[in-house]
């Protein structure tokens, strides 16, 4: 499935729930579904800063693809890296890096959130980006 595909499953999914308590009942379901992080990896080298909750992101590459797992003491929060790894998780550095990632204005997913969730949202895309700059650097 391509990177634009798994966005525009998002949005068809989003676009079934007309209210927004509907969508972030369905965001905190989808942090269920997160694949956990390794303890281990739960390290404050791995904290997202700028997240008003504790979100950490564990990157690696695999095969020349992406590979992210993530966890969150935020049920929201959780769904929303959940989100994000569900469209770039398997994607190639360079791909990850110059992603368009329109999926997140399409839902309406950052206008929605409190400016303190809405940071950190922007915290993880960037850090995710950052993370696949320096995988294509290697």
């Amino acid at each position: 499935m391509t990177l634009e595909e798994k966005q525009q499953d998002i949005i068809d999914e989003f676009a079934i729930y007309d209210d927004w308590m509907d969508k972030y009942e369905y965001i905190i379901e989808l942090g269920k579904d997160l694949p956990m992080i390794d303890e281990a990896k739960k390290t404050d080298d791995r904290l997202i800063e700028g997240c008003q909750s504790r979100v950490w992101l564990a990157t690696d590459v695999q095969d020349g693809k992406m590979r992210f797992t993530a966890d969150s003491d935020a049920i929201i929060t959780k769904g929303i890296i959940g989100l994000l790894i569900r469209v770039l998780d398997g994607e190639t550095p360079k791909s990850v890096a110059t992603s368009d990632l329109h999926f997140i204005g399409d839902i309406g997913l950052q206008e929605h959130l409190s400016p303190t969730r809405a940071n950190g949202l922007l915290s993880m895309v960037k850090k995710m980006k950052l993370s696949a700059l320096k995988a294509a650097a290697e």
